[in-house]
């Protein structure tokens, strides 16, 4: 069930006390739509989408159905069919007007309702989602804005300003999501020229900007390639160089955005190649049974969505669009911080003062150079806050038994 008196979201919060102590060195921090804006952007996490025909939307957030959800974007474009459209529009309305009643009538915690965001197709579809929503959008963080570009995303912007700069006071701010996916920016001869003219314009209305999301589902269908189940994004060289040129442009620590990567659309297929999902954490962290676990989520190809989740983070991607609920805690558990993760960016901020250039990691095993590292240690603070900090003899298999 959802939280109750009061309480705000936290990651994990389905642990117990006992269970949140032996996982965690520092707990997950909670937050809601309300929290500022960049604790928000990197507390979305694993993103569920789910298509605006479905009617039972709020009766699944209402029961908390889905463990550990804190996320989802509500799909009015591609999830749903062109003949569809007005359907899914009342559905979506008549959902979200639901949560609003029941939070209203004491039926629904405020502070527990996860961070809801409506995919729209045109402006104008947003335009009279606001009308028909009217105080109930209070209840959404924000609007996905599909295949953005600097034309149809000044108007997109212009409505979010137009919004916020009215709202009532006190109330949330309504934040914008982006997604890249249009061939001006996967081909590479419009490449530079579209991401500079898009980076301009969000730049423009940076407060309202929360994440900008990459759609590699679009990129793909350009060239008719989909990646296997047990491939990565990576692997398909065109999107590989697609999203380095993203990160470079939108990704500049002190001055990017916060990025989130592409949606992983496998649940279960037969498998190519040899799993990649090492034993060692599932049989320390749970022995057999963890042996057993690991088989499974190789079973189900979620294998393939952690080895992508982590590519996504060494490239400075947080956050994931998901398309099933079984994706939803490896995700989350792999953006929780290591204590020796957290242990070199406390020494690093530490040491910032400017009297030493280098010094030992507290593991003895690496070198923390204080000014080269510095922003790798902020934005892994940042993370640890939201996501909390392992234990030292933890791994995020520990979150995958519980």
């Amino acid at each position: 069930m959802p939280l109750v008196g009061g309480e705000l979201m936290r990651y994990f919060d389905y642990l117990s006390a006992e269970e949140t102590e032996r996982v965690f060195h520092v707990s997950p921090a909670p937050f809601s739509n309300r929290s500022e804006k960049e604790k928000l952007a990197h507390a979305i996490g694993a993103a569920l989408y789910m298509p605006a025909t479905r009617t039972t939307i709020a009766e699944d957030l209402r029961s908390g159905k889905h463990k550990g959800l804190t996320s989802i974007v509500i799909d009015l474009e591609d999830a749903v069919g062109d003949l569809k459209v007005e359907e899914a529009e009342a559905s979506l309305i008549a959902q979200v007007h639901t949560l609003d009643q029941w939070i209203k009538e004491g039926q629904m915690d405020e502070e527990s309702l996860p961070l809801i965001f409506v995919r729209i197709r045109t402006p104008e579809q947003a335009e009279h989602m606001m009308e028909q929503l009217g105080c109930a959008v209070l209840r959404l963080t924000g609007f996905v804005f599909p295949k953005f570009n600097t034309q149809t995303g000044d108007r997109y912007l212009q409505m979010l300003r137009r919004y916020n700069e009215s709202r009532p006071e006190g109330s949330p701010v309504l934040y914008g999501m982006p997604i890249l996916e249009s061939s001006d920016i996967l081909y590479l001869e419009t490449r530079l020229e579209t991401l500079l003219g898009i980076k301009q314009l969000l730049d423009r209305y940076r407060e309202y900007i929360l994440n900008v999301r990459i759609g590699a589902t679009d990129f793909s269908s350009l060239f008719g390639l989909r990646r296997k189940p047990d491939m990565t994004i990576y692997d398909i060289g065109v999107i590989r160089d697609c999203v380095t040129d993203i990160v470079n442009i939108f990704g500049r620590a002190n001055q990017g955005y916060v990025i989130s990567g592409p949606v992983w659309e496998y649940f279960k297929s037969d498998r190519v190649v040899k799993p990649q999902l090492r034993e060692t954490p599932f049989l320390e962290t749970a022995g057999p049974a963890g042996l057993r676990l690991r088989m499974q989520y190789i079973n189900k190809y979620v294998d393939g969505l952690i080895l992508e989740v982590e590519m996504d983070k060494e490239n400075g991607i947080v956050g994931k669009t998901i398309i099933h609920p079984t994706h939803i805690c490896p995700v989350q558990a792999l953006y929780t911080v290591t204590h020796e993760e957290y242990m070199d960016a406390a020494h690093i901020l530490a040491s910032s003062g400017g009297e030493i250039g280098v010094v030992k990691s507290g593991y003895d095993n690496k070198m923390n150079e204080i000014k080269p590292h510095l922003n790798w240690a902020r934005r892994m603070m940042i993370r640890s806050e939201i996501y909390g900090v392992l234990n030292e003899n933890q791994n995020f298999t520990a979150l995958l038994v519980n």
